[in-house]
Formats: C-alpha cells, structure tokens, sequence
C-alpha cells in the first residue's frame, strides 16, 4: 500500500529527475552565454543575434548528442514507476 513516504520518494525522483535533464540542456547554453557576454563587453559590440545564435546552437548540439540519454533516463523512470505501482497496489 502506498503512504506517504513512498509518495514522497516518487516525486524526489521525479524532481531529481527533471532537475538532471534540464541541467544537461541548460549548463552549456549558460556557461556560452557567459562566454559570448564577455566577448560583447571585452569587444563592445552589441548585437543581438550574437548573443542569441551561439546558445541556440550549443542548445541543439546538446540535445542532438545527449538525447539518447535524455530519453532512456525518462523511459526507464516511466518503467519504474509502473512497477513500483504494480507492486503497490496489491
């Protein structure tokens, strides 16, 4: 029977799941933006597509590369939780 300390632990996981997967997209963008950032101070130029191309491009990149991962993490939390219900219920 589910109480709520099993609920509980269900969603940490689920959080520490999302937090994971988002931080894998967002980590790179965040650490080319600050490079680009610098770069537009160091230079002063202010354009605006120089600092928006270069995040959306590492952004893709990262979602090309490490979206086998993204999603065999989110599938296997899926096929957990279903056994964890199954096995909850009776």
């Amino acid at each position: 029977m589910m109480n709520m300390d099993i609920a509980g632990d269900v969603v940490a996981a689920g959080v520490r799941l999302v937090l994971i997967v988002s931080a894998v997209v967002i980590v790179p963008s965040l650490i080319v933006g600050l490079c680009v950032s610098v770069f537009q101070a160091v230079t002063q130029i202010n354009e605006q597509t120089l600092s928006f191309l270069p995040r959306l491009v590492v952004s893709l990149g990262v979602l090309v590369f490490g979206g086998k991962w993204i999603l065999t993490q989110l599938v296997d939390f899926t096929i957990n939780i279903f056994h964890q219900a199954a096995t909850l219920v009776s």
